[in-house]
């Protein structure tokens, strides 16, 4: 039998970095943070442990059957993109395929993206949370999103509610959300908030508030300040992810808004970052990896009965 074949994880642990890291790396993923250095460190060790060569150029010789796309739309971050690119690059190579990911592309250039390469699937998460063109009013169709990824019983609806639920279990009946300027994430916030409507409304809940927040700290101070004049009854606000929720720290700070005893905050997507604040941020964490291997496996035309998913859950710190 010949030497067996290094994997991803080989990679990471002879590199000093992460699996995501890794994937990162080597499927060239544009607007991650990854310093030059451990680009190159990463790289090098790929290339000595013969996993770049191997993996890549033998999808590239079989064309369509070897490789899976997945497009991701811009600015799109965060730790569950970490575990869903884990699950989703770990669940691919188990089946002999590997992962290619092209950030913030057209559809000109995804077009050409598929024509070069064949994939055997393409992921495209761009698409998903797109309002749908039959749809007068411009909000997400629950055939298409809902759907797709799980709706109320493990996808993003489901976790907006857990988000939604334990503002109103701890007594807050006046309650906001909060989303980002970046267009990068319009469709995304446009599902998060309607979904959040909705679970204000199941819950019994005042009709939601909403307001947008900049990313820099002036912008969201004044955001904060003005929302207050015109909310002063809102006793808690669901951010749209961890990023945002510390803004919103921030800010609540420079205002000398106390958190959480005259306004509740809660983040979402349990990024770690928020631990090392005060007060500390409550959150929620979501089983991307899970998600990722669910893909995979419809992608790949799979049986997606043996993934199991955790609910998601509230990591309770201090700021709600």
């Amino acid at each position: 039998m010949g030497a067996r074949r290094a994997t991803m994880r080989d990679v990471a642990e002879a590199s000093g970095v992460s699996t995501a890291t890794v994937s990162f790396v080597l499927n060239d993923a544009g607007g991650q943070r990854v310093s030059p250095a451990t680009r190159e460190r990463v790289t090098r060790v790929a290339r000595e442990l013969g996993y770049v060569p191997h993996g890549i150029a033998k999808a590239l010789r079989e064309g369509a059957s070897r490789i899976v796309l997945l497009a991701l739309p811009s600015g799109i971050r965060g730790g569950s993109l970490d575990g869903y690119l884990l699950g989703l690059t770990d669940e691919l190579s188990q089946h002999g395929h590997v992962l290619l990911v092209r950030h913030n592309s057209s559809r000109e250039s995804l077009d050409s993206v598929v024509a070069a390469v064949s994939p055997r699937a393409v992921i495209d998460l761009s698409e998903l949370y797109q309002p749908d063109p039959d749809d007068g009013e411009g909000e997400v169709a629950t055939g298409r999103a809902d759907a797709r990824d799980g709706g109320w019983v493990d996808g993003l609806a489901a976790h907006g509610m857990v988000q939604i639920r334990h503002l109103a279990q701890k007594g807050h009946t006046a309650v906001a959300m909060a989303v980002p300027d970046d267009p990068g994430w319009a469709g995304v916030a446009r599902a998060r908030l309607r979904f959040a409507r909705e679970a204000a409304e199941i819950l019994g809940l005042e009709p939601l508030a909403t307001f947008v927040v900049p990313g820099d700290v002036p912008g969201a101070v004044e955001a904060v300040r003005a929302f207050r004049e015109v909310h002063p009854s809102v006793s808690a606000v669901a951010a749209f992810d961890d990023a945002l929720a510390l803004r919103l720290l921030s800010a609540s700070h420079e205002l000398r808004i106390a958190v959480p005893d005259d306004l509740a905050v809660i983040g979402f997507d349990a990024t770690g970052y928020g631990a090392f604040v005060t007060p500390a941020l409550t959150t929620v964490h979501i089983d991307a990896e899970s998600f990722g291997r669910r893909a995979a496996r419809i992608a790949l035309g799979l049986d997606t009965s043996t993934v199991v998913t955790d609910a998601a859950s509230v990591v309770v710190r201090d700021s709600a």
